[in-house]
């Protein structure tokens, strides 16, 4: 049984207008959206930006209400259960936000803010919850007198494992990485990624990570989703995706890679002309203007992609 199971989401937002405000359209952010992720598994969402990836996730933790569909966690739909049932389910379920700067509250002590998810769903003593945040603060990397100073005395690197740290607090079983280290510098963003290698395999964590950046993606992901307005229209193994794409909007994705081979760069510098060249012209037919749904169609075993 998978850990999480995404059936047709669908997130759509009303547009109003008229004297009466009156619904007359919608903003389909997520249409119909289905991914599978086995427990221990790193399951990539990449896709421009404003083609919903990050409102899947914020869906997924119930950030944002689902308009239809199914999130079964561990068997568990979540949209189907009430308020009060659904609550002892989200200590199994944290985000890594995008941002470092502003996801972590300037006005508390780096203590009170990875402590804040312990005083939700455990009743600790004082001196048992500073031992707590000292020990995921070392495990991040961070020195446990780091507790006591404020979000804006670290760099963004350190603020981001303060965030990674929170995230680990109730021992999750699944964790949404939101685009984590795009607000990092290079030389900072390997640092992350590869700590968050090393807390997966202690923590036996799985991990849904969102991106734009197909080169992090091919480093971290097992599987991959490509989304394209709000849909799904390629999903594989990271060797499928990468050694043999079959959707057009996923070779113009990887043809962007950049690479530091000089004869490659030139080869991908022609296909990325030939790609781009005709990219408001050329849209596949299921992803025309009527917004017509389609179906994934499976080339291989663990290959699916949306075909005309």
């Amino acid at each position: 049984m998978a850990l999480l199971e995404l059936n047709n989401l669908k997130v759509h937002y009303p547009v109003r207008g008229g004297f009466f405000q009156r619904v007359v359209d919608q903003v389909k952010a997520v249409d119909g959206v289905s991914i599978r992720i086995e427990a221990g598994q790193t399951y990539g969402l990449v896709g421009e930006s404003g083609c919903g990836k990050t409102t899947t996730g914020r869906t997924i933790i119930g950030l944002n209400k689902l308009t239809s569909g199914q999130i079964l966690f561990n068997g568990k739909d979540l949209a189907a259960l009430s308020r009060s049932n659904r609550h002892p389910l989200r200590r199994d379920i944290q985000m890594i936000f995008q941002d470092p700067y502003s996801s972590l509250n300037p006005r508390k002590r780096v203590l009170d803010v990875i402590a804040e998810p312990l005083r939700n769903f455990e009743r600790l003593s004082s001196e048992e919850e500073r031992r707590k945040v000292q020990m995921l603060l070392e495990k991040v990397g961070l020195n446990s007198d780091a507790a006591y100073k404020y979000p804006h005395e670290f760099s963004g690197g350190q603020r981001q494992r303060i965030g990674i740290a929170r995230a680990l607090t109730l021992n999750p079983r699944l964790i949404i990485a939101d685009e984590p280290v795009s607000a990092l510098d290079v030389s900072v963003q390997a640092q992350v990624l590869n700590f968050m290698k090393d807390v997966q395999r202690e923590f036996n964590l799985t991990y849904l990570f969102i991106s734009h950046d197909l080169g992090i993606i091919r480093h971290m992901c097992d599987q991959i989703g490509i989304m394209y307005r709000g849909r799904l229209v390629e999903q594989g193994s990271e060797q499928d995706i990468y050694e043999h794409p079959q959707h057009l909007y996923t070779r113009r994705l990887i043809a962007t890679i950049p690479n530091i081979d000089p004869a490659k760069r030139l080869e991908n510098a022609e296909k990325r002309r030939v790609l781009l060249s005709s990219y408001k012209t050329e849209l596949p037919k299921h992803l025309d203007a009527s917004g017509k749904p389609f179906a994934l169609k499976a080339i291989s075993p663990s290959h699916q992609v949306a075909l005309p």
